[in-house]
């Protein structure tokens, strides 16, 4: 009987090995993450099963339905490559008629956060993929409090994996007080429809369907407190491209089991930005932010700058950064010397290395955590949530808002040059034993 139960786990595991990899091929992957995939089921079957169905899928289920976007009022006279680029993926047009304004320093984006919530009479719909359990963490659920008790409407969605530290008692104030919390992506959940890889990396603040706080910072003390060591960027936004917002806000509250909404936004300032919000993440059959960016970096002709806090580029990303170097293009990638992630680190050396032997320059922040995710290239720009690494352009749920106008490209340009005399340029040399484990995690990569 022995024989006949080792021969049935033999077949079974076969079966097992040949259903996962048929599922691999049906997937919307590159050729080396599905050979990787395969390979690893093929060697380590009964450790690559059960991770591929806890963190294997990259897309959500057709059930889900895609995010239902309202149409766009003022959009841009004069449409830019891009904006025309991101349309053919489904994205809303470009808007003429915004006012954005940055905030580089936490106390701006802070006191920009405040009057924000201050501002909202009926409505707060809010996005957060980390609220810290510190001062400023437990300050901002309690103006939210504070704002439920008014009878202004509430609604909270969290990162379940970003909110393991989340204030928790404030939060039972806030549905105490008629607040509404809810979470993406709950563990067990997920685990067992595989989406555990797949996160809610968005931020935002939405108020009375007018106005918008967004960009790369949560909330807490790292990104809200003068004097943290922590470089960020937030915008607050107002006019026709905050309807996107709204849009993406309302499928996520019902991706995490409430009933749909549809509104229409309340535009109330024109300015003179032309912006376009670009939503990318599972909920969507194509990656647009990725394959746009690809687009651009291969249309750019003069510069092409940015700053993340982890690098690990798609090879497509990757590719098209070294031949834009190649060509003459100025590439310039700024960010931390250290970043607060030191697996995503030891990961980004060897794309680094080959970036800078294409002629790409390496600008390193000496000190401080670089956490803003910015991009110029040529007369285009963007802010948001999304690093440039492969989690942000293929796993997680992302924003990350597109700008055409030149005078806004320009502050984001004069921004990056304020950074870079804080920054080393170069590469610093790796040993061998580093350069070797560098590799093993790049050949690892395209499992995501």
């Amino acid at each position: 009987m022995i024989w006949l139960a080792s021969h049935l786990v033999v077949v079974f595991g076969v079966f097992l090995v040949g259903f996962a990899m048929l599922f691999v091929l049906q997937q919307r992957r590159s050729p080396q993450s599905a050979a990787a995939w395969m390979l690893f089921m093929l060697l380590l079957p009964y450790l690559a099963i059960p991770l591929f169905l806890g963190l294997g899928f990259r897309k959500q289920s057709k059930r889900m339905a895609p995010i239902r976007f309202s149409p766009i009022i003022h959009p841009a006279r004069k449409a830019h490559p891009m904006a025309t680029t991101l349309q053919a993926f489904g994205i809303p047009a470009a808007s003429d008629g915004n006012e954005l304004v940055l905030h580089a320093s936490p106390t701006e984006s802070r006191a920009a956060l405040y009057s924000t919530l201050a501002q909202a009479q009926t409505r707060l719909d809010i996005t957060l993929y980390l609220l810290a359990d510190d001062p400023s963490g437990r300050a901002f659920v309690e103006a939210l409090v504070e704002k439920a008790r008014a009878g202004v409407v509430v609604r909270l969605i969290l990162d379940r994996l970003g909110a393991l530290r989340r204030p928790k008692a404030a939060l039972a104030r806030l549905t105490a007080a008629g607040g509404e919390v809810r979470y993406f992506s709950p563990f067990l959940h997920r685990v067992s429809k595989g989406h555990f890889n797949l996160r809610n990396h968005r931020k935002m603040v939405i108020a009375d369907l007018t106005q918008v706080w967004a960009g790369g910072r949560n909330v807490g003390d790292e990104y809200l407190v003068q004097g943290q060591n922590w470089i960020d960027l937030s915008f607050g936004l107002q006019g026709p491209a905050v309807q996107t917002y709204i849009d993406v806000f309302s499928a996520d509250w019902q991706v995490v089991g409430a009933a749909p909404t549809a509104s229409l936004a309340q535009v109330t300032t024109l300015g003179t930005v032309s912006a376009q919000l670009v939503p990318s993440g599972p909920d969507a059959s194509d990656d647009p932010l990725h394959d746009a960016l690809v687009c651009a970096i291969h249309r750019a002709d003069r510069s092409i700058w940015l700053t993340t806090p982890y690098f690990l580029p798609t090879e497509a990303l990757l590719q098209a950064l070294a031949t834009a170097a190649r060509r003459g293009v100025d590439v310039r990638i700024m960010l931390p010397q250290r970043s607060n992630q030191w697996i995503a680190d030891l990961a980004r050396g060897a794309y680094l290395r080959e970036l800078h032997a294409a002629g790409c320059v390496i600008l390193r922040l000496r000190q401080g955590m670089l956490h803003a995710k910015t991009g110029m290239i040529d007369d285009l720009a963007w802010v948001g949530s999304a690093n440039f690494d492969v989690r942000s352009m293929l796993l997680n749920f992302e924003s990350a808002l597109m700008v055409y106008d030149p005078e806004t490209v320009t502050r984001l340009r004069d921004w990056f040059r304020e950074m870079e005399p804080l920054c080393d340029a170069g590469i610093i040399h790796s040993s061998l034993p580093r350069r070797c484990a560098e590799g093993v995690f790049r050949l690892g990569a395209p499992i995501l």
